[in-house]
């Protein structure tokens, strides 16, 4: 979701820097992404703390979803900006070596 908001602030809508274009898209797409986690770690929560008949082998599933979870939030809202600004210097670094003008893709 963020990747697609920057594209499109950068490339279509206003033509921003990349920076300034993930920036915005981290800041608008947050709570969006947030609330998805939410839902599905909330659903998983019960496996996690579920006492009773059972339970011994859904709890293991249970703490897997609900760490996954965590982990997977974390590592994306950190490594996604870095990982764009990272992927359009490298984009820039090549058009230079190539020696071509930067062509717009809409």
């Amino acid at each position: 979701m963020m990747i697609d908001f920057a594209l499109h602030s950068e490339r279509v809508a206003e033509g921003k820097t990349p920076q300034e274009a993930i920036y915005e898209a981290c800041l608008l797409r947050f709570r969006p992404i947030m609330m998805t986690t939410a839902a599905a770690l909330l659903g998983a929560l019960p496996l996690a703390v579920g006492m009773g008949v059972g339970s011994e082998l859904r709890r293991p599933l249970g703490i897997a979803i609900v760490g996954g979870l965590l982990v997977s939030q974390v590592l994306t809202l950190y490594t996604t900006p870095v990982v764009y600004l990272f992927l359009d210097r490298l984009r820039l670094r090549w058009v230079r070596v190539r020696g071509g003008a930067l062509r717009p893709t809409a």
